[in-house]
């Protein structure tokens, strides 16, 4: 335009030489254009970009070299700020869609007034910026925001939950209403069978959930499983590896996304989301689908680990439970033998030799070291049997029995403490209906290894023992003045079998339903 001999289109104003050479300094593109939408000056950017490349649009209608048109740019395009600029005589910034060489990209349109001296609008600067990549920037964080929003909202409704179908369920809920999917399901891998199988779907026939199983690699949701990779498709009823075709045409399924559910790089489970309409899916759904499903199988993972601990727990409880009866029976067993045969036996020879001391005398035996012999032998005799009294209370106290558990508790803290000189106190409130017997068993228990712990092991001087019953719940407390010891440093049983007691008591108690805590600080008792 400015060299010598450039060619001038019609009604062009030649610019000065520094106008142009400025104009093309500018890295976007920057035109000026009349109020008749003619070009009056492009930079090089403009000249780069029209549809002649490298010829000088000036002098064209902008309409006609940038864009290919016969009348100004308005909708569904976009809306020309000439005339707003022309009418408000403001400037105008906005954001375009247009379609450059076969592909749409997005401009940021500035277009300024340009007034002579009297104030009159002349003509337009138009600078264009070439936004695509910040749009694209910006559609893509839009895109993560989405996803890790989508994330956070399965991962709060199935936060907490360790029930496997309640969280399928509710993740797939949120899925469908997410990509606005009208079918959905979820299969499980049979780790041992290595079939896929529905464990969870929404609108799918009982009959289509109920047959539709498959192996790794049979059908679309087999070939996911084995590649674990996605599979998209606009109608999955014109696919050759659909299997079933019937049941899927019978449910109306056309748009598809199946998506591998996987713990690292192994698969657990398929989920797949499908529409009534062709084409519903597009990448994006994919790709915020493919996060979810990473999420969903590390929850199966965690849920399926849940569940073996869960039972793992039930098979503990009952054979604690069955080994705690177990002992209960043995316990019972030995104490009516204790009674029936062992204690009846020294008894027995108690009163023999109570009988051969009279006889003896009464015969006029003057054997003083026999005589002696036999007075130690029948006093042994009498420890003995005292002896074995004691042990059958021990193991199964009469007093349980015939008087109930309450006096069963006050009587063995009476005869074990105070005979060493253990002050006790016991109360006891709304005690007056019988509890069941599992329970009545385990809190005696419970309080004969406390007395015991308190006996052996606290140097106290003084116990109390509370027990509060209402229509709802049992409450046992006992306490005494010893010098306590440290609880944290007692956390597991030791080789030595300390700690079995406690252990034992908490077990027992968490076996009727109920919870026991031990609270015992230094010098100041348990």
């Amino acid at each position: 335009m400015s060299g010598k001999g450039a060619k001038r289109g019609p009604g062009e104003a030649r610019p000065s030489v520094q106008l142009q050479d400025l104009a093309d300094s500018v890295e976007d593109e920057l035109l000026v254009v009349d109020g008749e939408y003619r070009i009056r000056l492009a930079n090089s950017a403009v000249r780069a970009a029209s549809a002649q490349v490298g010829a000088s649009p000036a002098g064209l209608l902008c309409y006609e070299a940038l864009h290919q048109r016969d009348r100004p740019c308005g909708p569904p395009l976009w809306e020309c700020p000439v005339p707003h600029v022309l009418r408000s005589g403001e400037a105008s910034t906005g954001v375009y869609q247009i379609h450059v060489r076969g592909s749409d990209r997005y401009v940021k349109l500035t277009m300024y007034p340009l007034r002579d001296s009297s104030g009159a609008i002349q003509a337009l600067v138009e600078l264009r910026k070439d936004v695509t990549a910040e749009r694209e920037l910006e559609t893509q964080i839009l895109r993560r925001h989405h996803q890790l929003r989508t994330l956070s909202r399965i991962s709060s409704a199935v936060s907490g939950l360790h029930d496997l179908d309640a969280t399928l369920r509710i993740a797939l809920d949120s899925v469908l209403e997410v990509v606005n999917g009208a079918v959905g399901g979820i299969l499980l891998l049979d780790e041992d069978t290595h079939m896929l199988s529905y464990r969870i779907q929404r609108g799918l026939s009982a009959r289509h959930s109920e047959e539709m199983r498959m192996s790794i690699g049979e059908g679309i949701a087999g070939r996911v499983a084995e590649t674990g990779e996605s599979i998209l498709l606009d109608d999955v009823s014109q696919d050759t590896r659909a299997i079933r075709p019937d049941l899927l045409s019978a449910n109306g399924i056309r748009g598809l996304v199946s998506i591998p559910l996987k713990v690292k790089d192994r698969v657990v489970g398929v989920m797949n989301v499908a529409s009534n309409v062709a084409g519903t899916f597009g990448a994006d759904d994919v790709s915020l689908l493919n996060s979810i499903g990473d999420y969903l199988g590390t929850t199966i993972e965690q849920t399926r680990l849940y569940e073996r601990l869960a039972k793992a727990g039930e098979r503990y409880q009952a054979l604690l439970q069955h080994a705690l009866k177990a002992q209960e029976d043995e316990r019972k067993r030995i104490a009516r033998e204790l009674h029936d045969e062992t204690s009846q036996a020294i008894t027995s020879l108690t009163l023999s030799l109570q009988a051969m001391i009279g006889m003896a005398e009464i015969k006029g035996i003057e054997d003083e070291e026999l005589i002696d012999m036999l007075r130690k032998t029948q006093s042994q005799a009498v420890y003995a049997g005292n002896e074995i009294v004691k042990l059958m209370k021990e193991l199964r106290p009469t007093l349980l029995d015939e008087l109930g558990m309450y006096a069963a508790i006050h009587r063995y803290a009476k005869d074990t403490l105070q005979a060493q000189g253990i002050e006790v106190d016991a109360e006891f409130m709304g005690t007056d209906e019988l509890l069941p017997m599992e329970v009545e068993v385990t809190l005696f228990r419970v309080a004969q290894g406390a007395i015991g712990n308190i006996l052996e092991h606290s140097d106290a001087k003084h116990a109390t023992i509370n027990l509060d019953c209402s229509d709802r719940e049992c409450s046992l407390h006992i306490q005494d003045d010893g010098k306590g010891f440290d609880v944290g440093k007692l956390t597991r049983v030791e080789s030595s079998g300390r700690g079995a007691g406690l252990f034992t008591m908490k077990e027992r108690v968490k076996l009727v339903g109920g919870e026991c805590k031990v609270e015992s600080d230094l010098g100041r008792g348990t």
